[in-house]
């Protein structure tokens, strides 16, 4: 397939982000990333890897859950802005905090369906190829 066949919305060629700290979550969404055509960065378990990874490797966008282990990946998500690269907030703890921080920002209410994954890796692979 070639870059002009894809849709807007799909992830193949892109190179995603997976920032999580549970192995579950990060093994089932890195199996949906990967099965829908993009290449996994990560996942991270913590900010200081992810900050790692965003400066050491080409990233297109990605997927970060808000509560790593006590420290809250703020900080991920201004490292991406300040590169222009689209992102998705994950959080178990309501979208408050996140939208005082980053209004715009789409989010991913856990606990998850497979369908509300889908839905906010494609609007993040449409953003990832629109900047």
């Amino acid at each position: 397939m070639t870059e002009d066949q894809r849709s807007p919305d799909s992830l193949v060629g892109l190179k995603i982000l997976l920032v999580e700290d549970e192995a579950m979550i990060a093994m089932l969404v890195e199996d949906m990333l990967m099965d829908s055509g993009a290449t996994v960065v990560g996942p991270a378990g913590g900010v200081k890897a992810a900050l790692d990874a965003i400066s050491s490797q080409e990233i297109d966008g990605a997927l970060l859950d808000v509560n790593l282990g006590g420290e809250q990946s703020f900080e991920v998500a201004d490292a991406l802005a300040s590169r222009n690269i689209p992102f998705v907030f994950v959080t178990g703890y309501g979208g408050a905090g996140v939208r005082d921080r980053y209004p715009d920002a789409p989010t991913l209410q856990k606990p998850f369906v497979t369908s509300d994954l889908e839905r906010a890796l494609s609007g993040l692979a449409g953003a990832a190829r629109d900047r």
